[in-house]
């Protein structure tokens, strides 16, 4: 028994035993105190920026060689350009007068929504009599006193019928103005034409270049207001004067009485 215990306890203290590490091999890293490593870092950096530098200049060339070869079509135009090119007005194709018929339409409606109702009933008019594509009612566009004829009387009492002018030009658009225009109206066409004529004529005024002032004029003009203000200070100084230690001038207006020494 003894002896069965003795070898299980060998056979523990065996299995305790473990084997040594390996050692690791570590790469031997110089201190940067070696002048061969110091002189091998410094030529990898000289590399490096020569290789950097290469690459920056074959891409400066690359950039100039695209846009040397840019056609002018694919340049989009700039507001120089812009304002060169002149808007082409379009050409009118077909010109017409009607007379709309709007009674029976509109008197269909609520009260409220006649006038709106009666401007509908024109473009619907003119969109089928004047053959517009696909029938769009955008392209039928409304003049401003044909609209406040429709509204003169306001929303609830539209007029029954309206003679009307209708141009279409050759981009598809169909413009409708009155056709026959009331005279209060036409005054105040030209009304307003008058102030468009006023604000562009203020306009070119103010572009026109001022009359160069030459040197002696200049010095002239300084020396005009120099004399002027010494001449305002000289009479200030002497109204100063006047005005001091007087009851009647600057001490008039105190209310409070004055203190005056005791006689003796």
């Amino acid at each position: 028994m003894a002896e069965e215990k003795k070898k299980k306890q060998t056979k523990k203290k065996e299995k305790k035993v473990r084997a040594p590490k390996k050692e690791e091999k570590k790469d031997y890293k110089p201190l940067p105190r070696d002048e061969n490593f110091v002189e091998e870092q410094a030529g990898n950096l000289v590399r490096k920026d020569s290789e950097e530098k290469k690459v920056e200049d074959s891409e400066i060339k690359e950039n100039e060689k695209k846009v040397e070869t840019k056609k002018p079509e694919d340049v989009k135009p700039g507001k120089e350009d812009k304002k060169k090119e002149k808007k082409v007005e379009p050409k009118s194709v077909l010109e017409r007068e009607y007379v709309i018929p709007l009674r029976k339409k509109v008197h269909k409606v609520q009260e409220f929504r006649r006038a709106k109702k009666a401007i509908r009933v024109i473009r619907e008019f003119l969109v089928r009599h004047m053959r517009v594509e696909n029938r769009d009612l955008n392209k039928v566009k409304i003049d401003k006193w044909l609209n406040e004829e429709i509204w003169f009387r306001g929303i609830k009492k539209p007029p029954v019928k309206i003679k009307v002018k209708a141009i279409k030009t050759d981009d598809g658009f169909v413009r409708v103005e009155l056709a026959e225009i009331p005279e209060i109206v036409k005054w105040r066409i030209k009304k307003e034409e008058k102030k468009v004529v006023g604000k562009q004529t203020k306009k070119k005024e103010k572009v026109e270049e001022k009359p160069v002032e030459t040197s002696e004029e200049k010095k002239e003009k300084e020396e005009g207001e120099k004399s002027s203000v010494e001449s305002g200070l000289k009479a200030q100084k002497i109204q100063a004067k006047e005005m001091k230690h007087t009851a009647t001038g600057k001490h008039a207006k105190i209310t409070s009485p004055v203190r005056k020494s005791l006689k003796k």
